[in-house]
Formats: structure tokens, C-alpha cells, sequence
């Protein structure tokens, strides 16, 4: 299974990925998951996606229909296998479901709109850089690609058709298994579910004297898929069958769940956010030597001995926006090394701006050290100076993303800045506050002494 970075545009600039390119497939749109509220072009798996925003400008109460589009020569049964199996997989990683309404082709993107007294439930992911999907799995085995397009359906179907939901939480974990493995494995996975609703109704069922995995067959899987003569069945006029469904769809549910994220391997963006390496993409910079060394906690003496990556060039930006000019390709030196940590700095051309970064390898976490960052030799600096320097430190108090990229190797993001005993400026106000106090005190400077 392959992570890759995705880069992202977010904002105004996605939509100019279109100018001067025909030929786009676009789909509507209907999802669990926080949609985006400003339009995203990605690129995933050597294809390119816009996620077209929710807000319309200037009206807060009536977001568009979720739309995505895709370069694409034609309306063709190929692109849209392409796009089931992205929306699927999108839509597990960000803990929901992402289903296609409708299709059409056309020379640009054709957006969706929604029809006149249709309520939209759809939640609008606040924030302009707040939808981040990157490093989302590329699925390569059929076998997996099945289990997540089943699972896309049986969430979208959760609210709407509980048996039908039901069904396809089963076929999850039926197209992965001959029977008999498959009775094997829900007997196993019962026990290891730590779903609150699941584990309740596990408990309500044995109680009974239940087989729960024979239940879950006969009276789930068996009574919706057929309606043979002489058959239990789930009778649509019958109450007792919807219950009886909806009580147990937690336990289908979270046996579906379960096998995509643990026998398949899959993670989701928030088992991914605490399990990634995010130094991994530099490892093949140093020597297998001083990985192996950090990784256990040790120190490197020597710094040569981290290989390429012992003095190199940095891009420092806030994802995932461009980096501004100064702090583009600017040397990145080694300071020093903890347990397992190294301690590097970047500083920009002018040598105004130093900005500071521990990177835990042992830990696998990159850390923008803000308190050991700051502006040196002031008599040299300049109000563009000032203004980097300011909108950097601020953006990162208020949860902005930094993003390193060191060349040969994929960006590497740092976690996020949890502020303490600090009240957040916006960034613009700070920006401007420091440029005033700056030239003020420029001024100051130039005026004669006494």
C-alpha cells in the first residue's frame, strides 16, 4: 500500500487548473463527510480532482451541491470506475462516505444545482485550509477496492435503507472470505470490536442465548438478500424487522470497519495522523547508520554522518500555499542531536530570519520550534523582513500547518502548535502592528541626536 503526498491548491487559484484544458468529467455529490467550502484541486494517483466548494459568495445559508470534476477525453464507463473508486476511498479516509448522484461530460466543468425545496443536510468544513487529505491510501488489490466501494454504500444507505445498509456492511466481509474463513473471522472479531453500540448489543444477544454470528446471518444477511417461500425474511410491513435490523446494523458495521482497517490495512486520516513517520521521507537522505542510531533513541555525534541530509536547503511554507521568496531553497544546517532528535536551523539569504525545528526520528515528529525562532541582526532587516517573519510566527499560533521541503525528497509537515498561555492575533493585524512599530522605530534611528 502506497501514502503518497497529495498536493493540494485550496481557494481561487483551483479552479485556474482548468484555463485553457477541455474535455472534464464532473459528478455530483452526496457525502457524510465536512465538505470543503472553497474549491480543492488535488492530485491523486497520477490523476487530478477539483472538489468544488460549498459557499456560493456572499450566501452563508444556501450551499451548492457538493460537486467533483476530473480531466477526462470522454463520458466513458473507464472514468467513472476511476471516480467510484476515488470517492470511496475518499470518503473512508475522512471518516464518512462520498457517493456519486449523477454524471456529465463537457468541454469545461459543469457544476450541479440543487432543485427548488430540497433540504441539503451537508456539513461545510469551516476554514479555508481545514479539508486535508493528504497522504490518503492508494488502494491497488481488487479485493480491498470491493470491501471500500461495499462500504461506501452501506453508509450511505445507514440513514436512508436500514436492511439495505445492512447488506452491504455484509458484503464487506463476504466478498473477502470463502464461508467457512469468513465464520472463522467474525467469531474472532466479535470479541475485539470496542465500539460502544456494537459491544451493547453483542452483550444484549449472548445474554439471549444467541449465536451472534449465526444471528447476524439468518436474521440479518439471509432475510434481506432473500425472500424465498418458507423463509424468515424481512417483511417491509413489519416493525419488528426494521428494529430488530437497526439494532443490529452497529455490529455489521463495525465488522466492516474492522476488516478494512485492520486485515486490509487501511488506515483513516485519524488513525493516520497518529501512527505516520513524518521523517520518514527523509531516512533515505541519511545513512542507514544514523537512521538506525535516531530511531532508538541514540545520539550522532558526528554530523557527517547523517549523510546528505547533514547540511541541506529548505523551503519553509504554510501549507499549502507557496513559500515566499526568502524563505525558498535557503540553507538548512544542523545544530545539534538529543536522544534520538536532531536540531535544525534554516535561515534566510539576507541571514535576518532564523527559524528553528526539532526533528524527533526516534518519534517519528517534526516540530517548528517558535520560541527559538525569531529575526537577528535588526540593523540589516527590512520591512519585508518584519512581514514574513510576523505573518510566519502568527499563522503558526493559530494552527497553521508549516511544510519543509528538502530536495529529494517529499514535503514534510510538522505537527501542529498548541498554544499555551498565548492569546492568537489574527496574522494580517499582527503584520501590521509589527510594520508600524518597525518603521517607527526606523525612524527613531534617523533622527539626530542631541
Amino acid at each position: 500500500m502506497r501514502i503518497p503526498y497529495i498536493p493540494h491548491i485550496i481557494g481561487e487559484e483551483a479552479m485556474n487548473q482548468v484555463h485553457g484544458r477541455r474535455g472534464w468529467f464532473s459528478a455530483g455529490i452526496t457525502c457524510s463527510i465536512a465538505w470543503p467550502e472553497q474549491d480543492v484541486w488535488l492530485q491523486y494517483d497520477g490523476s487530478e480532482y477539483i472538489l468544488r466548494g460549498a459557499k456560493r459568495p456572499g450566501d452563508d445559508k444556501h450551499p451548492l451541491v457538493p460537486c467533483i470534476h476530473t480531466p477526462a477525453s470522454t463520458h466513458s464507463d473507464e472514468e467513472l470506475v476511476r471516480l467510484y473508486r476515488f470517492v470511496s476511498i475518499l470518503g473512508y479516509f475522512m471518516g464518512g462516505y462520498v457517493d456519486i448522484t449523477g454524471t456529465t461530460w463537457g468541454g469545461h466543468p459543469i457544476g450541479y444545482v440543487d432543485w427548488p425545496g430540497r433540504e441539503m443536510m451537508l456539513t461545510i468544513q469551516e476554514g479555508k485550509f481545514n479539508f486535508n487529505c493528504n497522504h490518503m491510501p492508494i488502494i491497488e488489490e481488487d479485493k480491498t477496492r470491493k470491501a471500500l466501494a461495499f462500504l461506501r454504500e452501506g453508509r450511505r444507505l445507514r440513514h436512508v435503507h436500514e436492511p439495505y445498509s445492512f447488506l452491504s456492511f455484509f458484503k464487506v466481509i463476504e466478498s473477502q472470505f470463502e464461508s467457512r474463513d469468513r465464520v472463522n473471522w467474525v467469531t474472532d472479531a466479535l470479541d475485539k470490536l470496542t465500539e460502544v453500540d456494537a459491544v451493547k448489543r453483542i452483550n444484549e444477544l449472548r445474554a439471549q442465548g444467541i449465536d451472534v454470528n449465526k444471528h447476524l446471518f439468518d436474521s440479518g444477511r439471509s432475510a434481506v438478500a432473500h425472500a424465498s417461500i418458507g423463509r424468515d425474511i424481512v417483511d417491509p410491513d413489519v416493525p419488528a424487522d426494521r428494529r430488530r435490523i437497526v439494532l443490529d446494523l452497529p455490529i455489521i458495521e463495525a465488522l466492516a470497519r474492522r476488516y478494512i482497517q485492520v486485515d486490509a490495512g487501511i488506515p483513516d486520516s485519524m488513525e493516520l495522523y497518529s501512527t505516520r513517520d513524518r521523517t520518514q521521507p527523509w531516512h533515505a537522505l541519511m545513512t542507514p547508520q544514523a537512521v538506525s542510531k535516531l530511531k532508538s533513541s541514540g545520539v550522532i555525534e558526528d554530523v557527517a554522518r547523517l549523510g546528505q541530509f547533514a547540511e541541506s536547503r529548505v523551503t519553509v511554507r504554510l501549507w499549502p500555499e507557496p513559500s515566499v521568496e526568502q524563505f525558498t531553497n535557503i540553507p538548512f544546517l544542523v545544530e545539534g542531536c538529543g536522544e534520538g532528535v536532531l536540531f535544525y536551523m534554516a535561515i534566510n539569504e539576507r541571514q535576518t530570519i532564523v527559524l528553528r525545528f526539532a526533528i524527533d526520528v526516534a518519534s517519528g515528529h517534526v516540530h517548528a520550534l517558535l520560541a527559538n525562532s525569531g529575526m537577528v541582526n535588526l540593523g540589516q532587516a527590512t520591512e519585508k523582513d518584519v512581514e514574513d517573519f510576523t505573518r510566519y510566527f502568527h499563522s503558526v499560533i493559530a494552527n497553521r500547518t508549516v511544510e519543509l521541503a528538502v530536495d529529494g525528497a517529499a514535503p514534510v509537515d510538522c505537527d501542529v502548535v498548541i498554544p499555551v498561555n498565548i492569546i492568537p492575533q489574527v496574522p494580517e493585524e499582527a503584520v501590521a502592528r509589527a510594520l508600524e512599530t518597525f518603521r517607527r522605530s526606523k525612524e527613531q534611528a534617523a533622527q539626530p541626536k542631541d
